[in-house]
């Protein structure tokens, strides 16, 4: 079986020892996942922009948004990782496993996300009529629908790599549900 190393910042790209140096500034570390993308000359920064592009979705949001996505495609360093930033982003740690166990019931418009984004997730985007018209009624948009497809692209590709790569977790475990 292949083993993925997680590589130091001496073992990476000129450019991806500029990643590593945001990342630390950012988040006071470089996630083991995120280094395993410096592999790559290129996976690292492509992933950081994709990851940092402009959304009408709140930071909350988003978590949650990552928490449904990973807890559909199993991924536990991303439920770990989106516990902590959920945490830190308005959600308490109750909520974050509610919003794993796929809802949201504290709170119904944040609802309609997460059962969104868990369904285009599980379903692998042939969704029901009555989750989108949920989601609409619930206040969001079309160009918001669009927005969450690329949200949940973002972190099945994470999900993924976690699944292909094994790297340890570098994050408190997240509870298991």
């Amino acid at each position: 079986m292949a083993t993925f190393n997680v590589p130091g910042r001496g073992e990476v790209s000129a450019n991806n020892q500029e990643n590593f140096d945001a990342l630390k500034k950012g988040l006071g570390m470089v996630p083991n996942l995120y280094a395993v993308m410096a592999l790559s000359d290129t996976a690292l920064g492509n992933y950081l922009a994709f990851q940092s592009a402009k959304t009408s979705f709140s930071n909350k949001e988003k978590q949650a948004v990552n928490l449904a996505v990973s807890q559909v495609n199993e991924c536990l360093y991303c439920q770990s990782a989106h516990t902590l930033l959920g945490t830190m982003n308005g959600l308490t740690e109750e909520q974050t496993i509610e919003i794993r166990k796929g809802s949201a019931p504290f709170d119904s418009k944040l609802n309609a996300l997460v059962s969104l984004a868990k369904e285009i997730t599980a379903e692998k985007g042939f969704i029901s009529n009555a989750t989108l018209e949920n989601f609409l009624n619930a206040g969001y948009t079309k160009g918001q629908v669009v927005e969450l497809v690329m949200l949940v692209a973002e972190k099945i590709a994470m999900n993924y790599l976690h699944a292909i790569t094994k790297v340890d977790i570098d994050f408190p475990l997240a509870k298991s549900i």
